[in-house]
């Protein structure tokens, strides 16, 4: 598992790097002279060892300096040995450049480096940390994907170069059962109804026979599109593909299934990982790496739980304002959602009205923005629909950050498949958390830093990320009152805000405190009033990804607290404007970093004179 979770991590963090930093980097590939060029040859060293994450990055795929995009990351032991060498290598030499004598962003590039390393380091060292298939992540899912929408086809080379990844992909699900097998003869076996969905999946990938099977199937239009591509070309790169299908990988996902069967018969029905071998301390380094801090599941179990009620007695409050019928929390919200006259026109004109109404709210929060942030973002913003071909498989809406060189602005895109989902009291909500003020203005904060390592700016903190964005929809609310005249969208709000504290009980309940998964469904559609398909999915998510789920409340607590603690030390010289100067103007930041900065922040305020504070705004 080490290898493929330094990966994992690493194409979180770096999947916005490009060629920019790789060329940056490559002047002082041999001899960085400092800590932000160590870090930039570092973060190339790590990416180098992925050939699917350097195609995913754009950096050398056809070009001259390609050597690797007709292979696949080496998913063996020896291979993920080889990946936690160099991770402790890269680590080691990060002491040569720090603590002693950096101060200012210097120091906080080596403590936010040492921490990321360290924590990959600490995950890796599990020998067994995980399910290496399971319904939504592994191989069976990323590498298909992978093959048909990341690898390009620009060529000749690049079609032989699939055609060689394509088989490549033989050898990796015969590692891959391998290390099943390993990882079950040491009692690591995937609860029966992931092993039952995983199943599922596989069988899917092979119903449509050879000449439907995905990675054929896309292959023609794609050697179509290419540049100077015979026509005997074409057709030696099908066939060759074709066989490979039929006699490689076609069977190799029966004989995926059989062994997958065959551990039905032992699996459990719990979706604990603490049942695992090391299982205990596995969850436990999860929810650090997650979280970025020391909190322990019960902390996060009983935040939850106190959450949970706090959230729920500020609904019940506006659903008998509204007079909303229902036994239970959730009922109430299902039978608000379900009711037709908060939905928008299922029809190109009412997908255009929705899009209408969310350039509306993004205008009103533009108009408040310069009194709450000193600086607003350069980079513009678009409401865009998510595209038609890909809204089965996308969340309800999310935030792509603008291009570094200023060609595209950041966009939020929203999916509008399925109108009945989206009842206009959901969207301000939505809106407010992935753009302004949430993940726009966040990252477009980090992408104008000047002076920092790549790496700092584009760390996947995702407490970090999400506690910000969390942050910004109470905000709204509660300092900017864009709900004043808006109940059901205060209550979009806080469904949004019950959805994330029960995270954090179930999450926990699952890992740390026994519970089924039924009881895990049960109280989630209890207290969110989410349809029970969908929370079903989402328990199945927090099983086999554990701790992940718990780092975006998590994050907003400590914003919150933050904010508390400055509020009180500063008392009437608090500003806000400058407090979102200093959690945002160093980029992503694990939490216990975030605090200490925070915390040098108050004590350099409260030292000065008070007609020497910061201007209000």
């Amino acid at each position: 598992m080490s290898k493929r979770f330094i990966l994992m991590v690493l194409g979180g963090a770096l999947g916005v790097l490009a060629a920019g930093v790789f060329i940056a980097s490559m002047w002082f590939w041999f001899r960085p002279v400092g800590i932000n060029n160590y870090l930039n040859k570092a973060t190339i060293e790590l990416v180098l060892l992925s050939p699917q994450l350097t195609t995913q990055l754009g950096l050398i795929d056809n070009t001259i300096l390609d050597f690797h995009s007709g292979k696949l990351d080496d998913y063996s032991r020896a291979g993920e040995e080889r990946a936690l060498k160099k991770l402790k290598k890269v680590r080691d030499r990060l002491n040569r450049y720090g603590p002693d004598g950096l101060e200012g962003q210097e120091l906080l590039s080596w403590r936010v480096a040492a921490r990321y390393f360290d924590d990959l380091i600490r995950l890796a060292e599990f020998e067994r940390s995980g399910y290496r298939v399971n319904q939504i992540s592994g191989v069976t899912v990323d590498i298909p994907r992978f093959l048909t929408d990341t690898h390009l086809i620009v060529n000749e080379r690049s079609a032989k170069r699939y055609v060689s990844r394509v088989s490549a992909y033989v050898g990796v699900l015969k590692t891959t059962r391998q290390r099943i097998a390993e990882d079950a003869d040491a009692g690591v076996i995937p609860p029966r109804f992931v092993l039952d969905k995983t199943i599922e999946s596989l069988r899917e990938f092979i119903e449509p026979g050879v000449d439907g099977n995905v990675l054929l199937r896309t292959l023609p239009e794609r050697l179509d599109a290419a540049n100077g591509i015979s026509s005997k070309f074409r057709e030696s790169t099908l066939a060759k593909t074709r066989t490979l299908v039929e006699s490689g990988i076609l069977p190799e996902y029966e004989a995926l299934i059989a062994q997958l069967e065959a551990l039905l018969a032992t699996a459990s029905a719990s979706p604990s990982i603490a049942r695992l071998p090391q299982g205990a301390a596995l969850y436990r380094a999860y929810l650090q790496s997650n979280t970025t801090t020391d909190l322990t599941a019960e902390d996060i179990h009983m935040a939850g739980l106190r959450e949970v009620e706090r959230v729920a007695q500020a609904m019940t409050v506006i659903l008998d304002s509204e007079g909303v019928p229902g036994e239970t929390i959730g009922d109430r919200i299902s039978n608000l959602m379900n009711d037709p006259a908060h939905h928008f026109e299922d029809s190109d004109a009412g997908r255009s009205e929705t899009i209408a109404y969310l350039e509306t709210l993004n205008e009103g929060v533009m108009a408040q923005a310069g009194a709450y942030f000193s600086k607003l973002p350069t980079q513009s913003l678009e409401i865009v629909r998510i595209p038609e071909y890909a809204e089965d498989s996308a969340p309800g809406g999310y935030y792509m950050m603008a291009a570094l060189d200023g060609s595209r602005p950041g966009r939020f895109y929203i999916n509008l498949s399925d109108m009945s989902a989206i009842p206009r009291w959901t969207l301000p909500t939505l809106m407010y958390h992935e753009a302004a003020p949430g993940h726009h203005f966040q990252i477009s904060k980090a992408q104008s830093i000047s002076g920092l390592p790549l790496m700092r700016k584009l760390a996947p903190f995702t407490a970090y990320l999400e506690g910000w964005a969390l942050y910004a929809e109470r905000l709204v609310s509660e300092d900017m009152g864009l709900y004043e005249n808006d109940k059901l969208g205060d209550l979009g709000r806080l469904q949004a805000e019950m959805f994330r504290a029960a995270r954090l009980v179930v999450d926990t309940g699952l890992h740390a405190k026994g519970w089924s998964r039924q009881e895990a469904i049960d109280y989630m559609v209890a207290h969110s009033g989410m349809a029970r398909a969908t929370v079903e999915r989402e328990v199945d998510r927090y099983t086999v990804w554990p701790g992940q789920a718990t780092s975006y409340k998590v994050g907003e607590l400590a914003f919150l607290e933050m904010r508390r603690e400055a509020e009180l030390a500063l008392g009437a010289d608090f500003d806000l404007r400058a407090f979102h100067d200093v959690v945002l103007e160093n980029g992503p930041l694990p939490l216990n970093v975030l605090g200490d900065v925070v915390a040098d922040w108050i004590d350099a305020q409260s030292a000065l004179p008070r007609d020497a504070g910061p201007e209000k705004g």
